[in-house]
C-alpha cells in the first residue's frame, strides 16, 4: 500500500522527498541496474545518477509525454484489475523518461540495442514463428514464458495473438512521437486485426487531446492477466487506449500479486 499512496500523493505535487514508495518500487523492480535512490537522485549500479523530478509536478499529460522525468513516469497507478474502460487521462505507463529507457535498454539509433536482442518462439505448438526481444532484465525469458502459457489458452482465444503486429523496431510512437518501447526491445504488439489503437479512432480536424474517441476493447481478460503475471503492462488500460500493445514496466506492477507471484 505505501507505493499506491505515494503515488496517489504524487498528483497532487507532494515534493519528491515524500515519494520514496513509487521509486523503491522501480529499485526493486531493475535490481540488476538500479542500487537506490538518494532522495534526488536514481543511482545506478555503474555510478551513473540520474534527477528523479523536475520540479514542475503540474505539467499535463501532454508535456509529460514529451518531457517527463523519471518520477512524471510513476505517477500514475496502473490498475492490474480494474474495470474498464480508464477514466479520462488516466495512462500509467504512457509516460516514459527517454534518458532512463536509452540507458536500461541502449539507443536503437546508435545501434546499441540490437547487441541485446535475442530471438524467442513466439507460441511454439501454435503458430512458431520467432521474434526478436531485448535479453536485458530477462526480458526474453520472460516472453518466453508468456508464450508458453497463452499457447495453452483455448483455440478461440487464438485469433488475438498471431499474426503479430510486432516486437523490435527502432521508431517513435505514431501518436506523439516519442521514442517508443519497440525501439528499446521491450515491448510486443498482437494481432492487429483484433486490436484497437486510438489514433486509429481519432475525431480528424481537432485538436489531439479533443479527439480521444470512445474506449474500444475486444482483447480477452485472460491474454492480458498471463502478461501481466510476467511483468507486462497492457496499452488497454490507458484512456488513450492501444489493446495490441504490451511492455515490460515491472515497476507499475509493485503492487499486483500476480506480477509478484511470477517474479
Amino acid at each position: 500500500m505505501r507505493s499506491r499512496l505515494a503515488a496517489v500523493l504524487l498528483l497532487f505535487g507532494v515534493p519528491a522527498a515524500c515519494v520514496a514508495g513509487p521509486m523503491d518500487d522501480l529499485v526493486r523492480a531493475y535490481p540488476e541496474a538500479l542500487s537506490g535512490y538518494d532522495g534526488s537522485d536514481l543511482i545506478w549500479r555503474d555510478g551513473t545518477r540520474m534527477p528523479v523530478d523536475d520540479g514542475r509536478p503540474d505539467k499535463s499529460l501532454e508535456e509529460q509525454l514529451h518531457s517527463g522525468t523519471i518520477l512524471d513516469q510513476m505517477r500514475q497507478i496502473y490498475p492490474a484489475a480494474a474495470a474498464l474502460p480508464p477514466a479520462p487521462q488516466q495512462d500509467p505507463g504512457r509516460v516514459r523518461n527517454r534518458a532512463f529507457f536509452a540507458k536500461m535498454y541502449g539507443d536503437c539509433r546508435a545501434g546499441e540495442v540490437t547487441p541485446k536482442l535475442v530471438r524467442v518462439v513466439w507460441l511454439p505448438k501454435t503458430w512458431g514463428h520467432t521474434v526478436s526481444i531485448t535479453s536485458v532484465n530477462g526480458v526474453d525469458r520472460r516472453l518466453a514464458a508468456i508464450s508458453r502459457e497463452l499457447d495453452e489458452l483455448p483455440p478461440a482465444d487464438m485469433k488475438y495473438l498471431y499474426p503479430l503486429g510486432g516486437t523490435y523496431a527502432c521508431r517513435t510512437i505514431a501518436d506523439d512521437g516519442e521514442p517508443s518501447m519497440h525501439g528499446w526491445g521491450a515491448a510486443i504488439d498482437i494481432n492487429t486485426a483484433f486490436s484497437d489503437y486510438w489514433f486509429w479512432h481519432r475525431a480528424a480536424g481537432r485538436r489531439s487531446e479533443d479527439r480521444v474517441p470512445a474506449y474500444i476493447n475486444r482483447i480477452p481478460q485472460e491474454i492480458v492477466t498471463i502478461f501481466q503475471r510476467h511483468g507486462f503492462i497492457w496499452g488497454g488500460r490507458w484512456a488513450h487506449f492501444d489493446t495490441m500493445h504490451f511492455e515490460y514496466r515491472p515497476e507499475l506492477l509493485g503492487d499486483n500479486p500476480e506480477a509478484e507471484a511470477a517474479q
